[in-house]
């Protein structure tokens, strides 16, 4: 019997224990505690999401337990605010949590008016400092640097700014009026954490999620405090009912957020993404990494909006696959009917037959990839690039179009048998298995870009290590190789790495032709 729920998974704004399902994230407050203790100030910086705001609300309370007075204002919508109209905000927030007058209308005035208030332990966190008017925020950053170096003159202990991109540069830059302060990063869940919150749920009400449902969550959400929590949510919500939350409710979900939600965190990672198309889909597609560089500006960028993070090796790597399955869906160009060329003069009763044990239906991928290589000699694969409109010019990449092709054309196969294919990242580098599923059995492809022997031989090692993961026996290796590579040593073969059958096929291209 499932018990109504007290609380609920949060999808919007900070987190009230007494309602939503909330980790307390004891040693990340402790932390906070110790820097306000040791009269620092300091900055958290973290992508949307993430749970700043309800961290820095539950360590306020924490602070005000062992006598800190602590007074937050939002300065979001800040862009178009004077020197003075900002500072008469903040006088009143001084007036009405502290009974504290400020009248000066100039950062000096402000400053002299702080240095004479004596006596007290304020802590002053500052939300969303991206959002203040880039004409004073310098002008603010001195003051409050000002104010950190007599802080054993006045009552201001501790002051804490808040944000998601403007304040990266901040924290690194050393030459910045502020860069006096500490970064207290609020780091995503870790899996322990999202299986104890995810048990909350399971103690209150009865309802269970499945293991495997759980580690899907972990996985593709990489523990962002905003996905687990959407997640769980639409789990709980479409199914009131159910006793155990399974691995196929979690594909439901999984594909609403990709093709029917209207989600702004997933929405705004897109449009970012969008002004550095070319760069990710260089990371989506090619295989070439690319070192970690804080100073380039693409990479900061896309860092700071929760997209990249460097990897153990010190190279970039997507950060949360389930946005890097977002952005590969948002970039997949239109086609141009070609899907439906496809088929054409395919008997596709022998592309789906019994299999060697003579029971089941299987695909027959020696035909079926034969008949993909028929159709590129015929038509390329220019159909799935896409041009901008305004300017003529391709938006994609040469090396999108080799996988949007294939996945199109399995795309075509699978709705014809009444299956179902979704990609699925790898972490690291922006790798993705394509993931077949007909009548329940389950096949795993991956596409690459051939680009050295090295590079062609691990990633037999990696898929069949992928393979074995998720419990099958075999797995195909399709790899684009351009014509001028010489075949001598790459082939077409069935080999077996660790127990897992890998069946590798090479499509030839031409660079010039092609393209």
């Amino acid at each position: 019997m499932i018990e109504t729920a007290k609380r609920y998974f949060n999808t919007s704004g900070p987190n009230i224990p007494d309602e939503h399902y909330t980790l307390t994230r004891e040693n990340l407050i402790r932390r906070g505690i110790d820097l306000v203790k040791k009269r620092r100030y300091f900055t958290i910086w973290a992508p949307r999401q993430t749970g700043k705001s309800t961290y820095f609300r539950m360590l306020a309370k924490e602070l005000a337990v062992i006598g800190y007075q602590v007074l937050h204002i939002n300065v979001e919508n800040f862009k178009s605010a004077t020197e003075k109209s900002f500072l008469t905000s903040i006088a009143n927030k001084f007036k009405e949590t502290l009974q504290i007058e400020l009248k000066g209308k100039l950062f000096s005035d402000v400053y002299d008016e702080l240095m004479r208030v004596k006596d007290r332990k304020i802590v002053f966190i500052i939300d969303e400092i991206e959002g203040l008017n880039e004409e004073i925020f310098g002008q603010f950053l001195h003051t409050i640097r000002n104010l950190y170096h007599f802080r054993d003159e006045h009552s201001l202990k501790s002051a804490i700014l808040v944000g998601v991109s403007n304040i990266v540069g901040v924290v690194q830059d050393n030459a910045s009026p502020f860069n006096i302060a500490d970064n207290l990063e609020v780091p995503y869940f870790t899996d322990e954490e999202t299986f104890t919150l995810l048990h909350m749920h399971e103690e209150e009400t009865g309802q269970f999620f499945h293991p495997e449902a759980k580690e899907k969550i972990c996985a593709i959400t990489a523990n962002q405090p905003g996905l687990v929590n959407g997640f769980a949510y639409q789990l709980v919500a479409r199914n009131p009912q159910k006793e155990l939350i399974d691995y196929n409710d979690y594909l439901v979900v999984e594909d609403w957020y990709l093709t029917e939600a209207i989600d702004k965190n997933i929405a705004n990672i897109i449009n970012k993404a969008k002004q550095h198309r070319a760069f990710l889909e260089r990371l989506l597609f090619t295989g070439e990494k690319e070192k970690y560089q804080v100073n380039d500006d693409k990479i900061k960028f896309l860092h700071a909006q929760g997209l990249i993070k460097k990897d153990k090796e010190g190279y970039v790597e997507f950060w949360v696959p389930m946005y890097m399955k977002a952005v590969y869906a948002a970039f997949y160009p239109y086609t141009n009917g070609e899907r439906g060329r496809f088929l054409k003069n395919i008997d596709l009763r022998t592309l789906f037959c019994l299999g060697e044990d003579g029971k089941s239906r299987r695909l027959n991928f020696d035909l079926i990839i034969g008949h993909y290589k028929d159709y590129v000699k015929r038509r390329s694969f220019k159909y799935f690039r896409e041009k901008d409109e305004e300017t003529g010019r391709y938006k994609s990449i040469k090396e999108a179009a080799l996988a949007y092709s294939f996945e199109t054309y399995i795309q075509a196969l699978v709705q014809v048998f009444e299956g179902k294919n979704y990609l699925e990242p790898h972490s690291g580098l922006g790798r993705c298995d394509l993931i077949i599923n007909i009548e329940n059995n389950e096949y795993v492809v991956e596409f690459k870009i051939y680009r050295d022997i090295f590079q062609f031989e691990k990633g037999k090692n990696q898929l069949a290590y992928y393979a074995k993961t998720l419990g099958l026996t075999e797995a195909l290796y399709l790899v684009f190789v351009p014509n001028t590579v010489n075949l001598a040593r790459i082939r077409e073969q069935k080999e077996t790495f660790d127990g897992i059958v890998i069946r590798t096929y090479i499509v030839l291209y031409d660079e010039e032709k092609d393209f």
